[in-house]
């Protein structure tokens, strides 16, 4: 998204959230910038916002754009940052790690400073659909993907044959291939392009429609309800393994119990911090289960775990906590 789209849309959300916020309500949106200062503080946790010049860049638009001086008043981060607000309201820690698991993953540690501010000390992950996203839609996908061609190559060598699988089934219906003793033909599935013309694409199937990464992620709600309602060993197995992937994530971000300090020392320790999650994968109670038996077979066991549904509630609670509004 260009500079100028990014202002845009934000100008879109906040004058049309603003038409409720005067009295009377107003029927149009309210026009930005405002004639006078009616924001006390804004945070905002922006989607790619990485790095020092994207965080200035924004800032620098949004300040013109709400009417607020560049400072401690305006707050432009990471989306991640907002998940680890609820650590502004345990006062008895000062680290938290956010690990966000949704169509794709990223887990990232934030220590709370004496100005009430959230420093990052650490993140992996957010490598996207080819590197990683452990824990996320897409690696459900590619994993579900990959044990089908494992099991495909146990067949292969005569070994006994494994019990029916409901998720197998409704895999290889989805694209259209008869038999799991066929499985292999869903690896063109994975790698073909979307059709180049219109012409090809209207006499292609409707999943080589589909861009490739997302012929994975669309397939996690398939794996979910065969291992969490139909009880289907496969899918929980599929599960199990993203749930380690994404628990890898956040341990490394951790110190093991005994591990010296000098080894990593801006890693956080479990017992003393809050694990937030967020996304739509984590946000399945079950499979945030998964991830907690994973993480105490680490030794990493939270003071407190939190999922955040609202992100943006939980931050302006956060914000509000700091005396600013």
């Amino acid at each position: 998204m260009s500079a100028s789209a990014f202002t845009d849309a934000v100008r879109v959300a906040v004058s049309n959230a603003l038409k409720t916020c005067v009295s009377p309500p107003s029927i149009d949106p309210i026009p930005l910038p405002p004639g006078t200062e009616i924001f006390a503080s804004a945070w905002f946790g922006i989607s790619g916002v990485d790095s020092l010049a994207a965080v200035a860049n924004a800032s620098a638009a949004l300040s013109a754009l709400l009417g607020i001086p560049l400072g401690p008043r305006l707050v432009v981060a990471n989306d991640t940052h907002l998940l680890a607000a609820p650590l502004r309201l345990y006062p008895d820690i000062k680290h938290a790690v956010a690990a966000i698991a949704g169509t794709g993953s990223c887990v990232v540690s934030f220590q709370h400073e004496p100005s009430g501010m959230l420093s990052e000390l650490a993140r992996t992950g957010g490598w996207g659909w080819i590197l990683g996203d452990e824990g996320g839609g897409f690696h459900v996908g590619r994993e579900t993907m990959r044990q089908m061609m494992y099991d495909a190559a146990r067949s292969s060598l005569g070994m006994e044959p494994l019990p029916p699988s409901s998720l197998k089934a409704k895999v290889l219906e989805r694209f259209g291939i008869e038999g799991v003793e066929n499985a292999p033909e869903v690896l063109p599935v994975v790698h073909l392009p979307e059709p180049s013309t219109e012409e090809a694409a209207a006499s292609a199937p409707s999943y080589l429609l589909v861009a490739r990464e997302k012929r994975l992620s669309e397939l996690a709600p398939l794996v979910f309800e065969a291992a969490f309602k139909e009880k289907d060993p496969f899918a929980l197995n599929v599960l199990r393994v993203c749930a380690e992937g994404l628990a890898d994530q956040i341990a490394m971000l951790c110190r093991e119990p005994g591990e010296d300090p000098s080894l990593k020392p801006r890693a956080v320790e479990a017992n003393e911090a809050a694990l937030c999650f967020g996304g739509s994968l984590v946000g399945i109670e079950d499979y945030r289960a998964l991830i907690y038996e994973a993480l105490a077979k680490k030794g990493h066991i939270f003071k407190y775990v939190v999922f955040v549904d609202d992100a943006a509630a939980v931050g302006a609670v956060g914000l509000a906590s700091l005396g600013r509004i």
